[in-house]
């Protein structure tokens, strides 16, 4: 081989050593990244006194473990990046990453923190500082200075008030923040834009116990000079129509605005501009606004610029009505916001045999249409909302009860303009369009899908199309029943947190998404609605008043979704929060029980099983609810000894462990033969049995041999509603069988 040849594979072999060596350094470096606080991205509203911080390491080496951690806190980027000035530094070897409790000195109120973490993993490598994120703590009930407003004398009107206040700053600033709460809903600007991209806060809460409000930096729209603060008011479930029976100002009559925003100047200086008797108010082009109904928009009645510098118009308006502050807590915002997501052309209008004009989404989502029109000033276009159509292809909304599901519009001159509704949405495929002036083409319609913004952390999928279609379709009703409660259904007049649908669905709801911070915030409503006695209502927030008795599986969601979010996001503070709330749903079951028997009162029962034309040989698919009562008896009493073990409370422990000793046993002389044989030889009863292991040892073959029988006696098809339905593939896993 000639001298240069073998030299230049000589190189060759030793740049490829290094290539090697590099890739290999390349493939080992460690990251860190998803900072985030109290299950949320750099939230401005941290309440907790000991906040907890969570991250995620990227490697692309197999078999990563996180050996041990170091967390830096702040009080600017600059002071955490060098390592300086810090309110506290945190180092502990192991391999959590999740929900690590701040130990440092006290935080303030209003003050902002950066925080950044690094990590070491078990091959020895150690990342670099993550890039910093930052929380705000909330503002304390001292620290509020605004007042409370609303429109003069009775808040009576179905239009939505407009209020306004100028102001002028003088310096430059530095930063802003705004703190706004509402009775009702909010929609609220600077200088003619919105303050948030999110909708419908301050969401939803128990309101007579406590309200949430949320927090903006709002430093970019600010300006030296002139400024102009713009909130619009609407009804939502505080004061609109909420529950059945037509029911109105369910928590109050009165609509309200709570502001104030903080500018800090460049000086050091400081100024707060709040909510007050100087601010003014009129009406404005929402002429009645209603989740259920939905909005009427006049475009003539608009107010040019009303939000906005340089209005003069205002002269006319009228001073505001100020309020006494209510007995509610003001709370910091501890779940998602929502906001618009997925948009949806429209694939197809169409005349029904009726001779409706349709629009087809092709999608059933929850939001609302975005229309753009142009017509004579007057025009009258009302958009009514539908989940399917009738067997002979008509528009269908027997399913939507007494809600109007309506936006209407109303043209202005005749300008091409795009409307959207404010203060409500519709669950919807389908939507029949009256009044639209000239030709209607599928491009003048966008469908906008508007639920609260959680983070799709788990996907599924397979070669089999109608299983993708199902998850699919779990997914999406996922989003369109998580508008910052966990509700039955979008569209007709109800839409509540019907516990049952919860406790049924939380599980695979964080599969799906990160539901941590949506069913921590829920959950605070749970704890508050329950009664003195330890009775939990059917529905959270409680829109139906107080219950005589409540229901096995319903109310049961006191126990299982602070469990289940536990197992998932091994959240320990939550069932540290709600365990008293768990304590005493099982005290209360036992206060009804008779010797350990849990059978009186209502029950929903195996709510939507399966009602065969027959009865299949005896075998009906009615299940006797005070057998369901007694499971889910012992089942919430070992989710409590559950919540106990891990909160070291052994005394609980012990004394529930003897009480589900009893539960069970009570099962077992009551509705079971001695050869197994239970009162309902339904599906359902079989898979309570099993899955909450209520039966002895040596009979749970047997009970699993008749529950397949069963299946296999209804084709391989389901018979089993609310209740079985979460715990039937499990069983059968369990226990050996496909």
């Amino acid at each position: 081989m000639r001298p240069c040849i073998k030299t230049l594979l000589q190189k060759c072999a030793v740049f490829g050593l290094l290539f090697a060596v590099n890739l290999t350094a390349l493939a080992q470096k460690l990251s860190v990244n998803d900072l985030k606080v109290e299950h949320l991205k750099n939230p401005l509203a941290i309440e907790t006194p000991k906040p907890r911080f969570s991250w995620k390491i990227i490697s692309t080496v197999k078999n990563t473990l996180q050996s041990s951690y170091e967390i830096r806190v702040g009080t600017s980027k600059a002071s955490v990046n060098a390592g300086k000035d810090l309110v506290w530094k945190g180092s502990t070897t192991g391999d959590q990453s999740v929900l690590i409790e701040y130990a440092g000195s006290e935080l303030q109120s209003k003050k902002r923190y950066y925080w950044q973490v690094r990590v070491k993993d078990n091959h020895g490598n150690t990342s670099a500082w993550s890039e910093p994120g930052l929380f705000q703590m909330g503002i304390a009930p001292a620290d509020w200075t605004a007042k409370w407003i609303t429109v003069a004398g009775k808040d009576s009107s179905a239009r939505s008030p407009l209020f306004r206040k100028e102001f002028s700053l003088q310096k430059k600033v530095k930063s802003a923040i705004a703190y706004i709460t509402a009775k009702g809903l909010y929609e609220a600007n600077i200088n003619g834009q919105r303050v948030s991209d999110t909708y419908f806060a301050p969401g939803w809460t128990s309101y007579k116990d406590h309200l949430q409000y949320q927090v903006y930096d709002v430093t970019a729209a600010l300006k030296s000079g002139a400024n102009v603060l713009g909130v619009s008011l609407g009804n939502g479930w505080y004061k609109g129509r909420i529950g059945f029976g037509n029911q109105h100002n369910f928590y109050g009559d009165t609509r309200g605005l709570l502001m104030q925003v903080e500018v800090e100047y460049t000086d050091g200086t400081k100024e707060t501009i709040n909510t007050d008797e100087r601010w003014k108010y009129t009406y404005g082009p929402i002429m009645a606004s209603d989740i259920y109904d939905g909005e009427i928009y006049d475009a003539r009645m608009e107010i040019a610029g009303w939000n906005n510098t340089g209005f003069k118009e205002d002269a006319a308006w009228i001073a505001v009505g100020t309020m006494e502050k209510g007995p509610e807590k003001l709370v910091a915002m501890s779940g998602p916001p929502v906001r618009k997501h997925e948009q949806f052309k429209a694939l197809k209008v169409f005349k029904t045999p009726a001779g409706e004009t349709v629009v087809d989404f092709g999608q059933n989502l929850v939001g609302w249409v975005m229309l753009k029109a142009k017509g004579a000033a007057g025009t009258k276009i009302t958009l009514s909302h539908a989940e399917v159509l009738t067997k002979e292809g008509n528009f269908y909304t027997v399913n939507l009860r007494s809600a109007k599901a309506q936006d209407t519009y109303i043209l202005k001159e005749n300008t091409e303009q795009v409307f959207e509704p404010h203060f409500t949405f519709q669950g919807f495929r389908y939507v029949k369009v009256e009044g639209y002036p000239g030709e209607l083409k599928t491009e003048d319609l966008t469908a906008v899908a508007v639920y609260s913004d959680m983070e799709t952390t788990g996907k599924f999928s397979t070669s089999n199309a109608m299983l993708n279609q199902l998850q699919h379709n779990i997914q999406w009703g996922q989003k369109g029943n998580f508008v910052d409660v966990p509700t039955d259904c979008p569209q007709r007049d109800e839409r509540l947190g019907w516990t049952g649908d919860a406790q049924a669905f939380a599980n695979t709801a964080a599969y799906n998404m990160d539901v941590a911070g949506f069913f921590t915030k829920w959950l605070k409503d749970v704890k508050t609605d329950q009664q003195p006695n330890g009775l939990i209502p059917h529905v959270i927030p409680n829109v139906l008043g107080p219950n005589d008795g409540a229901s096995a599986g319903w109310a049961d969601v006191s126990t299982i979704i602070p469990w289940d979010m536990y197992v998932a996001y091994g959240d320990r503070r939550i069932l540290e929060t709600q365990y008293e709330s768990m304590q005493k749903w099982v005290g209360y079951i036992s206060s009804v029980a008779k010797n350990n028997l849990w059978n009186s009162g209502f029950h929903f029962g195996d709510w939507l099983f399966y009602r065969p034309n027959d009865d299949n040989d005896g075998r009906a698919a009615v299940t006797d609810k005070y057998l369901i009562a007694q499971t889910f008896y012992a089942h919430s009493t070992q989710l409590l000894i559950n919540a106990a073990k891990v909160l070291g409370k052994q005394d609980d422990v012990a004394k529930y462990t003897a009480l589900l000793a009893e539960i069970k046993a009570a099962f077992v002389k009551e509705y079971m033969t001695p050869t197994g044989r239970l009162v309902s030889g339904t599906q359902t009863a079989y898979v309570l049995a099993l899955n909450f292991d209520m039966l002895p040892e040596e009979l749970r073959a047997p009970c699993a041999e008749r529950l397949v029988a069963n299946i296999r006696d209804y084709g391989n098809h389901l018979t089993t509603g609310f209740l079985g339905t979460p715990y039937l593939c499990h069983v059968l896993s369990r226990l050996g069988y496909t």
